[in-house]
């Protein structure tokens, strides 16, 4: 599967007849909604975990150094905590086009602290696309996140800005967490 994704997402189509939806976001999502919504809320999503698996070519990284950013990994029993964005269908343009490298709609149950729990979309860069680099240990995964920069900014700010997300959201994630704590160690190590 090619890394962009734009017109595949296009034609999967979901909820694009609804008046609205629920969007998950667990990575970039969390702490840069840069569409309009209608509401806004924490969710979590079972049977997924977050993981620094994605390449990041167009934003947090370029095609001759790409960066990491996260996506989901279906794993039983997991639990993944973001949040939850009530939008129209007219903001998938923009998603579409921000979330192109390599991540898809899919369909997903949100649930909610305070509402019942209700179907949604999330965006996922699975295996298959060209972009994905798999799994690496998080000492790796900081030390290779480092230094890399794209148009969106510093790699190393995405990681920080998420971890801060989440400890706002009051949501640990130990892969996150352990990453931020490697890189902060090289960062006071001046590598």
């Amino acid at each position: 599967m090619s890394a962009n994704t734009i017109e595949e997402n296009k034609q999967r189509g979901h909820f694009a007849d609804a008046d609205s939806l629920w969007l998950f976001g667990y990575g970039s999502l969390i702490f840069k909604a840069d569409f309009p919504y209608l509401d806004k809320t924490p969710a979590h999503i079972r049977g997924w975990t977050r993981r620094f698996w994605q390449g990041s070519h167009d934003h947090r990284g370029t095609h001759e150094a790409p960066g990491r950013v996260a996506t989901l990994i279906e794993q039983a029993g997991a639990l993944c905590h973001g949040v939850a964005y009530h939008i129209t269908p007219d903001v998938f343009d923009h998603l579409d086009y921000r979330e192109m490298n390599g991540y898809l709609r899919f369909t997903t149950t949100l649930t909610f602290q305070d509402r019942p729990a209700a179907d949604g979309l999330v965006y996922i860069a699975t295996e298959e696309n060209t972009a994905f680099l798999g799994a690496a240990p998080e000492r790796d995964i900081a030390a290779y996140i480092q230094h890399k920069e794209g148009p969106s900014g510093r790699n190393a700010d995405y990681l920080k800005d998420l971890a801060a997300a989440l400890r706002a959201l009051g949501a640990h994630d130990d892969h996150v967490f352990e990453i931020e704590g490697h890189l902060l160690a090289l960062e006071d190590n001046g590598r």
